[in-house]
């Protein structure tokens, strides 16, 4: 997918060097945004493999987002993604799906005067079991699309402002809203923070996925899906590795500006190879610029199709999901910056 490809390269030539709190330095760029047209297939990435146990842990982690469970016990056996920032019971002091599906309404001693909230009658207001009550956006968003398709208000929202105060992890593509032009369904989603080799890849499978789901349950077709992402960046190594970039970022990039065709960035990627310093054991891949200069140099293949059956936001599984006619380069290891 060429606009993969284009957020690639604008990061790694307009981008700054910029240390973070992984200890894994990163080449960092503000307010990166572009869209992609679902009519034109599924926007899984063709310039790496992303089928195989990639494909599975992205399609158990959408649905577990819209099971609304902050456990990961239906998780582990498919995907190791959030064991990471789990408790030792298993459970996240923060959760996208919660928050999509079970968004906590404050008690009254907890509301301002002035303010408004539904009652526990209210169609999307669930009962939990412990007496509080949570606002389920994502069936919101549903019904109101059938109601009322050209509502502006069509948001969720999964940023809790003194949850991410504390929070391990707190929500990285935190806000999306939809948006009906004609009879396409479009998705707009803003990201505070985003790895653009690893974690922006399953972003754009994740939010078309929910996309297509979404329309079809609406009656929509799939239009575009708009990503912005506040923080994008690469991962390029820790240690002498990672501070290699400071000094030599402005020469890579030249070097970047002159790459007319793709077989340009190999020969940038074996001039990184033979300058910075090498990895330290068990840091390997830690940077991820050389695999990033793999794949511009990579010709995007004919997108796949996605198979949805008809199935609810609450009974959807991963069975009902099917990948068809999908082809891609080979598969790019990249190291996780925890």
């Amino acid at each position: 997918m060429q606009q993969y490809l284009d957020l690639v390269d604008s990061v790694l030539s307009g981008g700054a060097y910029k240390p973070n709190r992984t200890g894994v330095d990163t080449i960092s760029s503000f307010s990166e945004h572009y869209e992609v047209d679902l009519q034109e297939g599924y926007p899984l990435l063709t310039t790496k493999g992303m089928d195989g146990y990639r494909w599975n842990s992205m399609l158990h982690e959408v649905c577990w987002y819209l099971s609304g469970e902050e456990h990961i016990r239906t998780l582990r056996e498919e995907t190791k993604i959030w064991d990471a920032w789990a408790d030792d019971e298993g459970r996240l002091d923060t959760a996208y799906g919660r928050f999509w599906r079970r968004y906590p309404i404050p008690d009254e001693d907890g509301q301002l005067e002035g303010e408004s909230w539904p009652d526990a009658a209210h169609r999307w207001v669930n009962q939990e079991e412990d007496g509080r009550r949570t606002f389920d956006q994502l069936q919101y968003v549903i019904d109101t699309l059938s109601d009322s398709p050209n509502s502006r208000r069509l948001v969720v929202n999964a940023w809790h402002p003194a949850n991410a105060a504390v929070s391990t992890l707190p929500p990285c593509h935190y806000s999306f809203v939809f948006n009906v032009q004609g009879d396409q369904l479009n998705c707009h989603l803003t990201q505070r923070s985003g790895d653009v080799a690893l974690g922006i890849p399953f972003n754009i499978a994740a939010y078309a996925l929910l996309t297509k789901v979404i329309a079809q349950q609406t009656g929509f077709e799939p239009g575009t899906f708009a990503h912005t992402v506040v923080d994008s960046h690469v991962y390029c190594g820790r240690g002498e590795r990672g501070e290699w970039y400071a000094d030599n970022l402005e020469e890579l990039q030249s070097r970047l500006a002159d790459a007319d065709e793709r077989e340009d960035y190999l020969a940038v990627r074996e001039w990184l190879e033979s300058e910075a310093p090498a990895e330290d054991d068990g840091d390997e891949r830690l940077d991820h610029v050389p695999g990033l200069l793999e794949q511009l140099s990579r010709e995007p293949l004919e997108r796949p199709t996605l198979e949805v059956a008809d199935a609810s936001i609450d009974d959807l599984s991963a069975e009902d999901l099917e990948l068809r006619n999908y082809d891609s380069h080979d598969g790019i290891k990249f190291g996780v910056a925890e």
